[in-house]
């Protein structure tokens, strides 16, 4: 016990790593990073802004469009504060109880992003099968519901996760692999038994990402199926375009989260640059991506931005 770093609460000490083996030489690291969390805060803040200003952006596409910004926004700020502190100023120490709070903001985010994607995937649904009743089926009350929704199985989810971890006793070297808390990192430090936190980790695997991803994949198919029978190919393919942004968001998302869970699962002799890798991607790419993507795909926001780069008055 004699490697462990226990605080004046009695409570044990983490030590981030950074990048495995280059933890002394990586301050050039953030200027890498830098840029992307850059580009993450400043476009995701300007999709909340636009649709903020234009009334015609006040619809329930552009809501959930919001909140998966809001989403993206909280991803970066969970990261922020350790990969500046450990990339910057070679702070390496964190509390216990700093550990679990970002951990839980950390798993919360992406969570959520699961869930906002497919309730905007129930929207692009509607909005091509069932247009004429487009208005009656997404009101306000069901779109804040739905909101709420998200919001709630994924505090649920992660907070029931961040119990079942603190109850454990840490008695080993407790270095983390990663310049953040991860729970697939911290779950192989307690010397207890981690038995249901594996199971329920692995049940909120199947049950959010598994479960959302299979929905998101039938309304495509269920959309597809109503495009076909649209007589006009322009008329499929300015249908099918009203998508192209939604799915984009969706592949940036769900293949990065496969990847990271592959590698923590079946590679477990891989380098562990490779985990390192595999998060950061996760982690800092459909922040980053998604304002870039509906800024491109959406008139409004586009126009929009447009004459704030000119400086037209509005």
């Amino acid at each position: 016990m004699g490697g462990i770093l226990y605080n004046s609460s009695g409570l044990p000490t983490f030590t981030l790593t950074g990048l495995p083996g280059l933890e002394n030489s990586q301050h050039w690291m953030f200027s890498l990073l830098g840029p992307l969390y850059m580009v993450s805060i400043v476009g995701n803040g300007l999709i909340l802004f636009i649709v903020k200003k234009e009334q015609n952006l006040h619809q329930p596409m552009y809501y959930f469009l919001s909140l998966l910004s809001v989403n993206d926004l909280g991803v970066s700020f969970s990261t922020l504060p350790t990969v500046l502190a450990t990339f910057c100023f070679h702070l390496r120490k964190i509390s216990f109880d700093s550990s679990m709070a970002q951990m839980f903001f950390i798993h919360f985010f992406p969570l959520m992003e699961s869930g906002v994607l497919l309730v905007m995937s129930f929207d692009r649904y509607v909005a091509i099968c069932n247009p004429l009743r487009y208005t009656t089926i997404l009101t306000d009350s069901r779109v804040v519901c739905m909101g709420l929704w998200v919001i709630t199985r994924s505090f649920c989810m992660v907070f029931s996760l961040t119990f079942l971890l603190k109850r454990l006793p840490f008695c080993k070297a407790n270095v983390l692999s990663h310049a953040y808390c991860l729970h697939p990192d911290l779950i192989h430090l307690p010397c207890g038994d981690i038995t249901i936190n594996s199971i329920f980790g692995l049940f909120i695997v199947m049950s959010i990402f598994g479960l959302d991803s299979s929905l998101i994949l039938f309304s495509y198919v269920l959309i597809l199926r109503s495009v076909l029978a649209i007589a006009s190919r322009e008329e499929r393919l300015k249908t099918l375009n009203t998508c192209v942004s939604h799915l984009c968001a969706v592949l940036i998302f769900y293949v990065p989260k496969i990847g990271v869970s592959m590698t923590a699962r079946f590679g477990k002799h891989a380098p562990r640059y490779v985990h390192t890798v595999m998060s950061l991607i996760f982690l800092f790419v459909p922040p980053m991506l998604n304002p870039v993507i509906y800024s491109i795909k959406t008139k409004q926001i586009r126009r929009r931005l447009g004459r704030m780069l000119v400086g037209t008055k509005f």
